[in-house]
């Protein structure tokens, strides 16, 4: 009997290989969906962080000091806001990312 003869009447693996594929293509869609919403979490996540970071005071001031013997210079910082900042902890509104975080994902062409 030939090997393609064989192979149509084996019936055994049939359905347990359709059933392998069939489940593989859900997981491998699953992992897909599961992996883009994991980057984008993780991506927000760093984007609170620089967020909180960014809202942190740097400025400083020291007045000086004179006793008997000696004196100190007071000195004075001011942390001026960059281009990224946004005004207290204001809501940025749907759709816009803070910190001037952006993601940008190119459409494929078929």
């Amino acid at each position: 009997m030939s090997l393609f003869a064989r192979f149509m009447k084996e019936e055994a693996g049939f359905v347990v290989s359709s059933e392998l594929v069939l489940i593989a293509t859900i997981v491998v869609i699953g992992l897909i969906a599961g992996l883009t919403t994991l980057r984008d979490q993780v991506l927000q996540e760093i984007a609170d962080v620089a967020d909180a970071i960014s809202e942190v005071n740097q400025s400083y001031s020291y007045s000086g000091v004179t006793s008997h013997t000696g004196s100190t210079a007071g000195s004075v910082f001011v942390d001026t806001e960059d281009f990224c900042d946004v005004d207290g902890n204001s809501n940025l509104g749907a759709g816009v990312a803070a910190q001037c975080i952006t993601l940008t994902i190119p459409a494929t062409a078929e």
